[in-house]
């Protein structure tokens, strides 16, 4: 139980959820371009 204490204080959240975010954008931009393609351009 100590490991994962020390493990989920040593953890740099900040960074973590700048990395999850910027994922979140970059996968946006395919998704997109797929619901153009599926909907005939028509959102």
């Amino acid at each position: 139980m100590d490991f994962l204490t020390n493990f989920v204080g040593s953890v740099n959240w900040e960074v973590l959820a700048q990395l999850v975010l910027i994922g979140m954008v970059v996968l946006a931009g395919p998704v997109v371009i797929f619901l153009l393609a599926a909907r005939q351009g028509n959102l």
